[in-house]
């Protein structure tokens, strides 16, 4: 018997510490060469992590939601193998921080039981719990978690028969079954109708607000707001998918903008580039990355159509459909997620009147599309009904002046209201 220690590994992008959002194995799981036992967070994706050998698994260094840096042990193995060299000859950075509690695995019994001196402590005058609930450890899957959440159920004091007290679905299920759905938390004395619940901030979000707070903090934003009539647009829109191929993906209002982003920014260079505030360089883009900001459940994340300026009308929509749809399901990779030069906003049909976007650094510009409704106008002294949006535009004003910023989106405005200019 030898043991392996697995680091961190590196996973690019310049990453010094990674958090681990999802655990795959428990300790004293036995693991495959390969097998997937968690997933790391890069500041762009959701990273897989495969074994690097088989054996069984002694210690992990965290629990999930927590960062370590990397180059640190990850996991701790024991193997049948002669002693292996760890992935990193460096001294180990981290150590586990919590040891799991043993927990003899208990019957249904056991679990009723439990929930009793739950119901009993509920019951008593004060409405305080007598029986102690102690504190550990939950090894469980995240399923496991999620049902627990549903149900209302503290798993602190659900026993787990499986390794090294590991919940799993079948002990949920008997504790369930037992009456513990209506366990819950600790129970306290009833107060006032004034409840709070802590959420710790990780995965994704944690790097969402990291960004968001660094954009704000570094970059000064300027906004402008322009009104766009899109009656034509719509009807030239309408008429393309009318008479689309089966193949061709149906088009949105988001294709003709992008290919009418193409066109401007040839004009506007400065308006297609990144800015290194540090190096004091404005890297000016001739080919035209459009990320799209995508709403999934995990967050707002931004995959990019690279390269719009080779595709046709089409090409555009079936590549913007492609990459938001992996980043729905997650399954974008870093590639996909990253690149992007200019970076266009909606939301959709709830849009709004206006919104004052945050630009995705290092970029100079970002385009807010807002909800597109019926207005009247008044067109050579004639009120008439038309189909207007408005455009909700942030520049990065180091880069972007207030005139250049305004002349852009006027000549978008021009483009998409005479959209025939745009394949011209």
């Amino acid at each position: 018997m030898s043991h392996y220690s697995f680091k961190l590994p590196d996973l690019g992008e310049g990453i010094v510490v990674s958090e681990i959002v999802e655990w795959h194995v428990a300790v004293g799981d036995q693991v495959d060469e390969d097998q997937h036992i968690c997933d790391v967070m890069t500041d762009k994706a959701v990273v897989e992590v495969t074994s690097p050998v088989s054996g069984t698994v002694e210690s992990l260094a965290c629990d999930a939601g927590i960062e370590i840096p990397v180059g640190s042990e990850l996991i701790l193995f024991a193997t049948a193998a002669p002693a292996i060299a760890a992935n990193d000859s460096s001294d180990t950075l981290a150590v586990v921080e919590q040891t799991p509690a043993i927990v003899k695995p208990t019957t249904v019994d056991n679990q009723a039981a439990g929930v009793a001196a739950i119901r009993t402590a509920s019951q008593s005058p004060d409405n305080v719990l007598t029986t102690p609930v102690q504190k550990r450890l939950v090894l469980t899957s995240p399923s496991v978690r999620k049902r627990a959440r549903t149900e209302n159920i503290d798993l602190c004091i659900v026993a787990g028969s499986g390794a090294s007290g590991r919940i799993n679905n079948s002990d949920l299920e008997a504790f369930i079954a037992a009456g513990g759905a209506q366990a819950s938390l600790p129970i306290t004395k009833l107060a006032a109708a004034n409840t709070t619940t802590e959420v710790k901030i990780s995965g994704l979000r944690r790097i969402i607000a990291q960004k968001m707070l660094q954009a704000t903090n570094n970059i000064p934003h300027y906004a402008y707001i322009e009104e766009v009539d899109l009656t034509a647009l719509e009807t030239l829109r309408k008429h393309l998918n009318d008479n689309r191929k089966p193949k061709q993906q149906k088009l949105t209002l988001l294709p003709f903008i992008m290919q009418a982003l193409v066109k401007v920014v040839a004009d506007f260079p400065h308006c297609n580039a990144h800015y290194n505030a540090e190096t004091e360089i404005l890297t000016q883009h001739s080919a035209v990355h459009v990320g799209i900001a995508t709403m999934t459940q995990q967050g707002l994340m931004v995959p990019v159509v690279k390269d719009t300026q080779a595709l046709d009308i089409w090409g555009t929509a079936a590549q913007m459909a492609q990459v938001t749809e992996l980043t729905r399901a997650g399954k974008a990779n870093s590639a996909q997620l990253s690149g992007s030069t200019i970076t266009i906003t909606s939301l959709g049909a709830i849009g709004g009147i206006a919104t004052t976007p945050i630009i995705n650094a290092p970029e100079t510009t970002i385009v807010g599309i807002n909800k597109m409704q019926q207005r009247p106008v008044v067109i050579d002294g004639q009120i008439v009904i038309r189909k207007m949006m408005n455009l909700s535009s942030s520049f990065d004003h180091r880069i972007v002046d207030g005139y250049d910023g305004a002349l852009m989106i006027q000549a978008l405005k021009s483009l998409l209201e005479n959209p025939g200019a745009i394949f011209v």
